[in-house]
């Protein structure tokens, strides 16, 4: 990593910290978070951090911009489009943070926004290129919407999304470096990693300070965004390994509660991560074993783009199940 890299962490992390100081007199006065089906807190608490996380992003990109060598395109140029669905996600997030938004509108802002991310990536950027790429394109927004709302899912108990976020953001980075993936998304990657690194003291179990939906719902389709590049570039299974966890928890609980005929748009405490603190195990231990199991998969990430083998690629994605599948069954049968 480069001076001009480490800046980029630095910065983010500095603007997303100091924003956060700046605004949480704000968020405990108009944004608290109080306990419901769902919660695993037990207090009201300040949520909204996630606007400082975006904001701080922004900045690190803006002033990555600004210092650019002459011939080089400006980042403003090429994130224009994600730039503006990222701002939609927040406003959006912001809102249902403090006057609940109908599900059906919420979910077709959230398509709005990730389609028109996804329309205007790049045709070169293929993740399937057998298939014609209208059929692609379609298969990505129908991804894109569900990763967007389970990375919602998921941030469910302090230090999840940073236990999740940092090692595929740090991951892509280093992938970026060494051109399995575009540089722009190592940059985003970085400024993405730094924020979050500067909301992570304040989310320390037991938190002060919650992301709310302004914040995941943006970072989920940065972090979707991020994987398109990877897999585009021709590591789809590097792209599905990375958020691995993440995908299995929530859509395994999304089939559970279908399956029960519950109402999936109610509030509840059902994931595997949830289950596992109300069966005994701390919270720490939860992130720690989901950042440690995120760890092993972005190893196996690498060592599938190293070796660049289509039976390769087949064995690490059924390691990485098989990790993920371990991980699910200890937080089901909790702490003995």
């Amino acid at each position: 990593m480069g001076w001009r890299e480490l800046e980029l962490v630095v910065t983010a992390g500095a603007c997303s910290a100091a924003l956060i100081v700046l605004l949480l007199p704000m968020f405990r006065r108009y944004a608290l978070a109080r306990p419901n089906a769902r919660s695993s807190h037990s207090i009201p608490t300040p949520q909204g951090g996630g606007a400082a996380v975006v904001l701080a992003v922004a900045i690190a990109l803006g002033v990555e911009g600004a210092l650019i060598e002459p011939g080089r395109t400006a980042l403003g140029d090429v994130l224009l489009p994600l730039g503006a669905a990222v701002m939609l996600l927040t406003i959006v997030g912001a809102v249902d943070d403090i006057f609940p938004i109908a599900p059906l509108w919420r979910l077709a802002m959230q398509a709005v926004a990730v389609a028109l991310t996804v329309s205007t990536m790049p045709a070169e950027l293929r993740a399937i290129p057998i298939a014609p790429i209208a059929i692609e394109r379609a298969a990505e927004i129908f991804a894109g919407l569900w990763f967007v709302n389970l990375v919602n899912f998921m941030d469910g108990i302090d230090w999840m999304t940073v236990a999740e976020v940092v090692p595929s953001t740090i991951s892509t980075f280093v992938f970026a470096l060494l051109g399995a993936a575009p540089p722009l998304a190592g940059s985003v990657a970085l400024a993405l990693c730094g924020a979050l690194l500067g909301f992570a003291p304040f989310n320390r179990p037991v938190a002060k300070l919650f992301l709310g939906d302004v914040g995941s719902l943006p970072i989920g389709l940065l972090l979707f965004w991020l994987l398109l590049q990877l897999a585009g570039s021709g590591h789809p299974a590097a792209a599905i390994l990375l958020p691995l966890y993440y995908v299995a928890d929530a859509t395994i609980t999304l089939m559970r509660r279908l399956a029960r005929s519950e109402r999936i748009t109610e509030a509840h405490r059902t994931h595997f991560y949830q289950l596992a603190v109300v069966r005994g195990f701390s919270v720490m231990t939860v992130v720690q074993s989901v950042f440690a199991v995120n760890l092993a998969l972005a190893v196996l990430a690498a060592v599938s783009i190293r070796i660049s083998s289509a039976m390769f690629d087949l064995i690490a994605l059924a390691g990485g199940g098989a990790l993920v599948a371990a991980l699910l069954v200890a937080m089901s049968r909790g702490k003995r």
